[in-house]
């Protein structure tokens, strides 16, 4: 399964100003080099945790209907499904009612009767799924504990702003980072 994001978060879960009082930086003259050092930090708390902080669009596409009929996204939390497509042999797509699926948002699972769903007609790429990740569209849904993440990530990439020598004794990610984040990580067994 791959996925692409369609439409990235509206904003970030830390504003300038807030990332700036973290930092405990009073001057304007660095606030791109913070706005680009925040969205890194997200993307990354994301990546680590495969959780999308705020809400986002997700194109997941699979060749063929799982043979259990459970479909796992690879990014969480799931809040629902906007579309679902089969290919046919002539790569023309073919809508699906999403009625036909449970979104079950607690265990991040879309669930399908694959035996009555039509089989893509294309070896690859033959299913399309849109759904929307994310905890919430506002900072304040994000979880205390990955927010603080971030501004650990922030602050530590603020304050070593380029690549650490090995040898010299500077961390790569700040240390508590992964206790942090830790909760959030889904485990494949």
């Amino acid at each position: 399964m791959s996925a692409i994001l369609l439409v990235p978060p509206a904003s970030e879960p830390l504003s300038l100003a807030e990332a700036r009082q973290f930092l405990r930086v009073e001057h304007a003259d660095d606030d791109a080099v913070i706005t680009a050092l925040t969205a890194a930090a997200r993307a990354h708390v994301e990546a680590l945790t495969r959780r999308a902080l705020l809400t986002q669009t997700w194109r997941f596409v699979l060749d063929a209907w799982p043979a259990n009929g459970r479909i796992t996204p690879r990014i969480g939390p799931l809040q629902s499904l906007l579309a679902a497509r089969v290919f046919d042999a002539s790569g023309v797509a073919h809508a699906l009612e999403v009625e036909s699926f449970v979104v079950d948002t607690a265990a991040n699972v879309i669930a399908a009767p694959c035996w009555a769903l039509p089989a893509p007609g294309r070896a690859v790429a033959g299913i399309e799924l849109d759904v929307i990740c994310g905890f919430g569209a506002l900072a304040s849904d994000v979880p205390a504990d990955l927010l603080h993440a971030l501004k650990m990530l922030l602050a530590h990439w603020y304050d070593n702003r380029g690549l650490a020598a090995i040898g010299t004794g500077t961390a790569m990610q700040p240390a508590g980072l992964h206790a942090l984040i830790a909760p959030y990580r889904g485990l494949s067994l």
